[in-house]
């Protein structure tokens, strides 16, 4: 569901920047409550899983259409939701600049609708009273389904406004919500089972992280995350890897929508990139100088090997970004503890006088 620069005017894509700046301050902020040092690895690893994740697009039948997870319930169960927002960040920041992947005038656009639905309202919302009066590995899988459903849908929902407030696109609203909302309906279902995988896997193996995530707490440092970042990087390289290579050629939902029905007559509902003026090509220059890798893929060519590349560098950078945030998070929370700490013994305790 990644827009590209050519859905959005410079106006709107503007505007959602700055939503989605002060959305990812107030995560940040959030995110002091309970970041200590064993939620560090934990987001560094889980942002380089839905990095790999993401590569792989999957096969919606009969539709001609494919889709993938967009991670936002998985990171927020995993994570709470304030780093889960800051996971999915960085996430999409390593696309956009380093992979072409999602336009960068649009990135404000992508982190509100990838992240603000499923960290800020979903999951604190629907997943987590769910969950509040006992885990079961059914309760996961169904919470995990109507939870990743309800955020999809209205992450869709918002690119349908944000596409149409751009004045951009000729699809009527209607037609574009009657596209839009049942191919990520089918999307959110594949997504639900396998985020409810994850976690129950997860919780037989650590049952305190989700947890703690439930009731808001840290993971103290007596938690032993170790066999759950082992299994969760593993993963990451090889999906990112390796699966990544068996991704399906089909349009995504949100192309599929666009371009891909065209016995509706709607193949032409875009405007083209001559009309979109200099601006977007501004931008354009820019992305291209940055990525190394565009569309996941050698620049010289598309090839198994580019995409092996882009999957296990792009992992490994993403993993590197998301896990710095944690800890400049968590160094700062740390620093401000002890001096309200030293500040308060100095108080209580007033030197005397010999």
């Amino acid at each position: 569901m990644h827009m590209g620069d050519a859905l959005v005017s410079p106006a709107v894509g503007g505007v959602m920047l700055a939503v989605a700046a002060g959305m990812v301050v107030y995560s940040a902020v959030k995110s002091k409550k309970t970041m200590d040092r064993k939620k560090i690895p934990m987001m560094g690893v889980m942002a380089a899983l839905i990095f790999a994740g993401q590569m792989i697009n999957f096969t919606i039948p009969v539709t001609g259409s494919s889709g993938h997870i967009g991670g936002g319930i998985l990171l927020a169960a995993m994570l709470g939701g304030g780093p889960g927002v800051l996971a999915i960040t960085a996430v999409l920041l390593i696309q956009a600049f380093f992979f072409a992947d999602g336009g960068l005038l649009a990135l404000g656009c992508n982190i509100f609708n990838m992240g603000f639905w499923p960290c800020l309202v979903i999951f604190p919302l629907v997943f987590k009273p769910l969950l509040k009066n006992g885990i079961t590995n059914a309760k996961l899988m169904g919470a995990s389904i109507l939870s990743v459903v309800l955020a999809l849908q209205l992450g869709a929902f918002s690119v349908v406004l944000e596409t149409l407030a751009s004045g951009i696109t000729a699809l009527p609203f209607t037609a574009f919500v009657a596209l839009m909302q049942p191919i990520h309906l089918a999307i959110g279902l594949v997504e639900g089972i396998v985020t409810g995988l994850i976690l129950i896997f997860v919780y037989k193996a650590r049952p305190e992280i989700l947890e703690a995530n439930i009731n808001d707490r840290s993971f103290g440092e007596a938690m032993n995350t170790k066999k759950v970042l082992v299994g969760l990087l593993i993963a990451a390289i090889v999906i990112g890897g390796g699966l990544s290579l068996f991704a399906s050629s089909n349009p995504d939902g949100l192309e599929w929508a666009m371009f891909g029905n065209a016995e509706e007559g709607y193949r032409e509902g875009l405007t083209t990139e001559e009309e979109l003026g200099d601006g977007y090509e501004s931008v354009n220059e820019v992305q291209e100088s940055t990525a190394f890798l565009p569309d996941y893929a050698f620049k010289d060519g598309d090839s198994a090997a580019g995409t092996t590349t882009s999957g296990i560098v792009g992992s490994a950078i993403t993993l590197c970004l998301a896990g710095a945030a944690g800890g400049i998070i968590y160094g700062v929370s740390k620093k401000r503890k002890n001096k309200a700490d030293g500040d308060g013994e100095t108080s209580e305790d007033p030197p005397t006088e010999e």
